[in-house]
């Protein structure tokens, strides 16, 4: 028998510029389902309804096969920079509140469940800067961006959801750890490009290891790193040049430094785009990597895969490194929507970054998503010179309230997975009763034994659907055209 989904539940209606979310709970009713709907027209924003179930499957039926697993998912989230954090303050403590609570919570909202943040500066901070400007590493201290913004939000945010997980990846090292290149090694003071001073090795794993415990110290655990955000990027505002030969050289000092502190922090590596800047000795960066690690080294355990964006190349290259690597982890963990791609349009966005960035990565055993910015304000900001002046937020905020949010695509996109697939979910396999080119979708079997599928439809008309799950009773939703749509089930 299918029934409701026994928790708290959400309808979401759209309501002149916003989105109106109104909390209440639903009676258990027998052979039930949920049905969260967004369409790229923007008249349903995950909008709930509920549907009861059928003997009678459609000519489209999916059977949800979950004997046949494939990788378990750690989550879906948005960039918590200080930029978000910032704009986050601004508002209301209530009106932040509700806003986090229907965002995060597992039991009362969309259950997002990972959050990205920078060690030291980034793009959308309030200046350049490092966790350790003096030489020395005795003068390492956490910054106001961290102590006044992003750990105050990231508590509220854990406060909500305990089990949030959270990566860090640094944009730079600190400036006195820089120098010109391996083949020129002088010092290099400036905040944008450069490269990592290998007698400074140690000491930099020993930063990472710093920040680590300072978070932890705030209650804050830190599931996860990378290097180097970008490391074939010299063109940020903030950033370094770091090539997998000074990657893998760099980790075998920071596993080491992890493992002999006891930290359990996963590294990620690489975290740049599926086409490697066109640099040609940097192609197929993260299997070079592996391949120049110390097998032997304490800590190697730690190092589990490699992180992804898509500024640049096709999804595809997963492929390619997963059929190398097939061992290793595989996670997104960033892409962003501004000027340059209409991003607050929804109908040009909604489905082609759900498509991209989540059907095109969690079949492709991406454990996890992320997007750039949380919240951004109507002029883009608060952000640096040199770094994106044309970014969007996965949401905005008219900065002359503080209160009216508009939602844009992305914000959708890491809403509709998290319902779909809690963590610890497992993707699973799916069998549709008669191809469809409009129609993708992707399955998991949740570890409250409920079932969640998100589906994706192209077309310009709706598609009338039925889904099991080892049951004669069938799930019964429409899926309308140009539209993304969750479906969960539970059964008794």
């Amino acid at each position: 028998m299918i029934t409701l989904y026994k928790k708290a539940s959400l309808l979401g209606r759209r309501l002149g510029g916003g989105l109106l979310l109104l909390l209440f709970s639903i009676p258990l009713q027998a052979e039930q389902v949920r049905i969260y709907t967004t369409t790229a027209d923007g008249k349903h924003q995950l909008e709930l309804t509920t549907a009861k179930s059928t003997q009678v499957k459609s000519a489209c039926h999916l059977s949800l096969l979950p004997d046949t697993k494939y990788q378990e998912m750690d989550g879906f989230g948005y960039a918590i920079t200080y930029s978000a954090c910032y704009n986050l303050l601004k508002m209301t403590p209530a009106d932040r509140h509700a806003f986090l609570l229907r965002t995060y919570s597992p039991t009362e909202g969309y259950g997002i469940s990972y959050a990205r943040i920078s060690i030291g500066c980034s793009d959308f901070s309030s200046t350049e800067y490092s966790l350790c400007d003096t030489a020395g590493l005795q003068h390492f201290r956490l910054h106001t961006d961290e102590t006044q913004y992003v750990i105050p939000i990231l508590k509220e945010i854990l406060a909500i959801n305990p089990d949030l997980k959270i990566m860090a990846a640094p944009w730079t090292c600190p400036k006195w750890m820089k120098i010109k290149s391996l083949t020129d090694p002088v010092g290099y003071d400036s905040w944008t490009s450069g490269t990592l001073n290998p007698a400074c090795y140690e000491d930099y794993a020993q930063y990472f290891v710093r920040f680590v415990k300072a978070f932890a110290a705030e209650g804050i655990p830190i599931y996860a790193v990378t290097p180097q955000n970008e490391p074939l990027n010299r063109g940020n505002c903030a950033s370094l040049y770091m090539p997998w030969q000074e990657e893998a050289a760099f980790v075998c000092k920071l596993a080491p430094a992890f493992a002999h502190a006891g930290i359990k922090t996963k590294i990620y590596c690489f975290d740049h785009n599926y086409n490697y800047d066109n640099i040609a000795d940097q192609q197929d960066y993260p299997i070079h990597f592996f391949s120049a690690l110390d097998p032997n080294m304490d800590g190697r355990e730690l190092v589990v895969g490699s992180a992804w964006h898509d500024y640049g190349g096709r999804v595809t290259e997963l492929d390619d490194i997963n059929q190398k690597a097939p061992d290793s982890e595989v996670i997104f963990t960033e892409s962003s929507i501004g000027t340059w791609n209409d991003g607050r349009n929804l109908s040009a966005r909604l489905l082609a970054d759900m498509r991209n960035l989540v059907y095109g990565t969690v079949t492709r055993r991406s454990k996890a998503v992320m997007v750039w910015n949380f919240m951004l304000d109507l002029n883009r900001g608060p952000n640096l010179d040199g770094g994106c002046q044309t970014c969007f937020g996965a949401v905005d905020i008219d900065q002359n309230d503080y209160r009216t949010l508009t939602y844009n695509s992305h914000y959708f996109a890491m809403a509709h997975a998290s319902l779909a697939a809690q963590p610890g979910a497992p993707r699973i396999a799916a069998c549709m009763s008669r191809d469809n080119p409009d129609i993708s979708y992707v399955a998991f079997h949740n570890p409250d034994g409920s079932y969640g599928a998100f589906f994706i439809n192209s077309g310009t008309t709706a598609q009338q659907m039925t889904m099991s799950a080892g049951s004669a009773s069938a799930a019964r939703f429409t899926l309308p055209p140009q539209s993304i749509v969750t479906a969960v089930i539970i059964h008794d």
